[in-house]
């Protein structure tokens, strides 16, 4: 069934982060919210039908996880992305970021050094400080348009004695899917110095298919490798709120140190509808998925042509993947402070902050793409009106 991308879904006053709290956020309702990470798009049919199906059961107990949700995420990514998983490799738990955290303290001590490739998700910075761990940056490059990890300073970075390294693939907030072979020289580093390697792929279904494919890492890996990854469907098929993401590990102790911090905190990552969205996407999303991502690629042509011919003085990094555009406007001449307001206040356009992702994200600003067209067209239009104004 051909889904309607261009379907414009009331969301305020529904609780959802990315509408209600642009008050909070942005100091006034009066934007046009291209922040959060979540699309404005329906869920799957199926998932939608599946939690229909649950609530209309009258009993929400405590659920458990059946053999058909672990063989539905199995299935997903063997037939998607080649990736051979064994059942016992899986943990499922309350987010992906919970578990940086839980990373964080399973694999470093306290004060001991966990590497991050700025500009990045913010969260991967306060998952190691509010551990009491150490941030380690590993800049990303911005060579030609796009960019590229810093092999040689990574490698200093292991050889310096840290002990883990979040991995972000795809890369929010850049957009970048490595390549097997930037992927291969991290695993090397990461087995010449014993690096524990938590790599957040929850983008990896979201890779525009004219220009790449993601690679995943643990496919790449050997037996002895220190490898976990971190999946999820709430990028996937838009369903963040119901909160469940997958761990994988295919060395028991990781596992056991993985779901120590969950266990002692007797943290439950299910609960009945959850479960039912989580397989009911990996099951039966397929379709929608192929059609979404032809959507978002016209959504990412659409901006970037916009901008070429209206507004030559931003200019978006290779995107990739993921369904976030990295805007540079370093041109306006502005501070982050002064960007942040001129969003706000002129162009009434809510987006990220690039200082907000931490080295090498001043003057940059991170565009949403997952919403109509007509909606990115008016964002774009009062950009347009308000640089045209600013300049004269």
């Amino acid at each position: 069934m051909a889904v309607n991308f261009d379907q414009v879904i009331e969301r305020e006053r529904t609780g959802a982060v990315k509408y209600d709290a642009r008050e909070a956020v942005f100091g006034t309702e009066e934007v046009i919210p291209l922040w959060v990470a979540d699309m404005d798009f329906p869920a799957p049919e199926a998932v939608t039908q599946a939690l229909v199906e649950r609530a209309r059961h009258p009993v929400y107990g405590y659920t458990l996880f059946r053999d058909s949700l672990y063989e539905s995420v199995i299935d997903w990514f063997r037939e998607r992305h080649g990736w051979s998983i064994e059942r016992d490799w899986l943990m499922m738990v309350p987010g992906v970021v919970p578990s940086l955290h839980a990373a964080a303290l399973a694999f470093a001590g306290e004060g001991e050094g966990i590497i991050i490739q700025p500009p990045v998700y913010p969260p991967f910075y306060s998952a190691i400080r509010k551990t009491g761990r150490r941030v380690v940056e590993n800049p990303l490059q911005l060579r030609g348009g796009g960019y590229e990890m810093d092999l040689e300073h990574l490698e200093r970075c292991a050889a310096d004695g840290a002990k883990v390294l979040f991995l972000c693939s795809p890369h929010n907030p850049v957009g970048r899917v490595w390549r097997r072979d930037e992927l291969e020289a991290v695993l090397g580093i990461c087995r010449r110095h014993g690096l524990i390697v938590l790599a957040d792929e929850i983008h990896a279904d979201l890779v525009y298919p004219d220009r790449h494919s993601h690679t995943v890492l643990a496919s790449l890996t050997e037996a002895h490798d220190n490898l976990i990854t971190a999946v999820a469907p709430s990028k996937t098929f838009n369903v963040p709120g119901m909160g469940l993401s997958v761990l994988v590990a295919s060395n028991p102790a990781h596992r056991e140190a993985l779901m120590a911090p969950f266990d002692r905190l007797h943290l439950l990552p299910c609960n009945p509808f959850s479960a039912a969205a989580l397989e009911a996407g990996y099951r039966q999303g397929g379709p929608w998925l192929d059609q979404l991502l032809a959507y978002l690629t016209g959504n990412r042509d659409f901006v970037c042509d916009y901008l070429a011919r209206h507004l030559p003085q931003l200019s978006v990094t290779q995107a990739e993947g993921t369904y976030l555009l990295w805007i540079d406007c370093r041109a306006l001449g502005m501070s982050d402070v002064e960007l942040k307001r001129f969003f706000v206040q002129q162009a009434r356009v809510g987006l990220s902050p690039g200082a907000s992702f931490g080295s090498g994200g001043s003057g940059f600003m991170r565009l949403n793409l997952g919403t109509s067209r007509a909606v990115l067209k008016q964002a774009l239009d009062q950009l347009n009106e308000a640089v045209a104004h600013r300049l004269g």
